[in-house]
């Protein structure tokens, strides 16, 4: 009997091991959901593309029109030519100034930083809005230029490509910066100095051992600015003309105005796979976990052969173009280029949104720079008009729900991948960024094909699970960093005095990582509070939130009013944004 119990103890022992439930049930929900409102729609989306729009019969008629038309495959360079040109030229800028900032103490990070994260965070609509008014034929600039005396005449800064590439640039730079932070201020300076005590030179010592290091953050940015771009449709709608239109801007013009579902789904298609094929290269030769700030593959063979090769010619360039600038202004005058060159950047990304401030108290009836007069009737109508009150007050409303529910979702994925050592918790990870990573147009489009057929199109509910699907990947990371910090034999020592694991969760994890979760709300509310994407299809001209009102109003006309509700909601996201920062940060 005792040797009986004692062969069946080991086998219960581990048969009870074997059943007992782990921390990723807790994803449970997460998964559900964004099966059913993300992937089922966005997949739905792929086959309608394969579908004739009359007979509903399979068919490639969709994909054969793109082909043939002239048209379309002009409108697809154009964006991909957009796209990769953004890309380009957000490293370009952005890559000195995440330097500059991680070069600098902890505590004077987290002051610069701001600079950066408040324009991120800005509705690219305030954003575009200010740029409208800067780059106009009556604008900003050219009143400046031509009192002055630089122009005889206006400059065409608007309605063409250039001044699309400004508002992208300006709308990229903030993301591509953020994303290469975490790497860069992973690297140990001490390296460079390494190399410059065994004779390298300062260019040879950044180029060989510090980029050479920071280029999986460099290149994660790159990866999340071309995707984020393919889907822009806010700047090149205001900024461009006909010969800039993106193909996010015909994806809407085939659902609102033409009803033409199959083919709205192939140009949706075209956009996800080139995203995806990006994602796909990138992993290759990098690994898809950089993007979080993870550690990236090694190259191997004639490709880091090659890479080194150009890193080499790089140093040897920079190391004669220092020289040759020092003969010129002197070395302290090249070690001054750089603040001066990161300050300037600030400039570019912070002084157009402040622009509006003074605009939106001018006593005139029309735009302009400097305000005759001031006044605050814009405000007046704004607060008093009945249409921008509902607005506002539904984008409050829809934005709290919004970050209760995605809190609650990515908390808990949060806290079951953070404990969980499975094979599957990188997939499941990558899932549930897969909604940042997706072009927001084809988010769009297939949730509201989906809600068309269970009546959520024009309710609150159907835009409050929309933007709940864009806000969860914020808050995932969010709830993610700060976990990392936490302790888990406070957990281990509450289950040893006899907690359960829901005691534990209410008693002892959550209390220790509020901070990450009102950082983690108040990036939610912030994102549903801006969203435009899925309110242009959703909310279908009922239900109007606040950036769809903004939307409406200026493809109409620009207006004082609009000036007046812009720094309404720049004050509103830069104080929550403030208040996020405060709690994120461990004290």
């Amino acid at each position: 009997m005792t040797l009986a119990a004692a062969d069946t103890t080991p086998t219960r022992t581990a048969r009870s091991r074997l059943f007992r439930p782990t921390a990723l049930w807790l994803v449970v929900p997460g998964l559900l959901f964004l099966s059913f409102f993300f992937a089922f729609p966005v997949a739905r989306l792929l086959f309608l593309s394969l579908s004739d729009a009359e007979t509903g019969a399979w068919s490639l008629m969709s994909y054969q029109r793109i082909v043939e038309s002239d048209l379309y495959l002009r409108v697809l360079g154009i964006t991909f030519r957009i796209a990769f040109n953004t890309t380009v030229l957000s490293l370009l800028i952005g890559y000195p100034l995440a330097f500059w900032i991680a070069s600098k103490p902890a505590l004077k990070q987290g002051k610069l930083l701001l600079f950066v994260m408040v324009p991120f965070w800005t509705s690219y609509l305030v954003k575009t809005f200010a740029w409208m008014i800067l780059l106009g034929r009556t604008g900003v600039l050219n009143s400046m230029f031509l009192g002055t005396g630089v122009v005889d005449r206006p400059l065409n800064m608007m309605y063409n490509e250039f001044g699309v590439m400004v508002g992208m640039v300006h709308a990229m730079v903030p993301l591509a910066v953020i994303t290469m932070l975490p790497v860069m201020g992973s690297i140990d300076r001490r390296l460079g100095q390494a190399a410059q005590t065994l004779g390298a030179t300062p260019s040879h010592s950044f180029w060989l051992v510090y980029f050479k290091l920071s280029l999986p953050g460099a290149t994660a940015a790159g990866l999340l600015v071309f995707i984020s771009s393919l889907g822009f449709f806010i700047v090149p709608a205001f900024l461009g003309g006909s010969r800039n239109t993106m193909l996010a801007q015909l994806v809407i013009t085939q659902i609102q105005e033409l009803l033409n579902w199959s083919f709205a789904g192939a140009l949706a298609t075209l956009m996800l796979v080139s995203a995806l094929l990006a994602c796909w290269i990138y992993d290759r030769v990098f690994g898809i976990s950089t993007v979080t700030g993870g550690s990236g593959r090694q190259s191997v063979g004639w490709g880091r052969q090659a890479g080194m090769t150009l890193l080499q010619g790089l140093a040897t360039f920079s190391n004669a173009a220092g020289r040759a600038l020092g003969r010129v202004v002197g070395e302290r005058g090249v070690s001054r280029l750089l603040p001066i060159c990161a300050w300037t950047m600030i400039v570019f990304l912070v002084v157009p949104t402040l622009l509006i401030v003074p605009l939106s108290f001018t006593s005139s009836q029309f735009l302009s720079f400097p305000p005759p007069g001031w006044s605050l009737q814009w405000y007046e109508t704004y607060f008093n008009s009945p249409l921008w009150k509902a607005a506002t007050l539904r984008s409050f409303g829809i934005g709290l729900a919004t970050a209760i529910l995605a809190t609650a979702i990515g908390g808990l994925t949060a806290l079951a991948l953070s404990r969980s050592r499975s094979r599957a918790s990188g997939v499941i990870f990558a899932f549930f960024l897969a909604p940042m990573i997706v072009p927001r147009i084809v988010i769009a489009v297939g949730i509201f094909y989906l809600f068309a057929q269970i009546g959520l199109v024009a309710t609150d509910t159907g835009l409050v699970i929309g933007h709940t699907v864009l806000a969860i990947p914020f808050t995932l990371i969010a709830v993610s960093a700060i976990l990392k910090t936490y302790d888990m034999r406070l957990d281990q020592a509450a289950a040893t005095l006899g907690a359960n694991r829901v005691r534990t969760l209410l008693r002892i994890t959550i209390p220790q990582i509020r901070g990450g979760l009102i950082a983690a709300f108040l990036f939610a509310f912030i994102t549903s509070f801006d969203e435009l994407t899925i309110a242009i299809f959703v909310s279908g001209g009922v239900n109007t939130t606040l950036p769809k009102q903004m939307w409406d109003d200026m493809i109409l006309q620009l207006n004082p009013t609009l000036a007046a509700v812009s720094v309404v909601v720049f004050l509103l996201v830069t104080t929550l944004l403030l208040l996020a920062e405060r709690f994120r940060r461990p004290s």
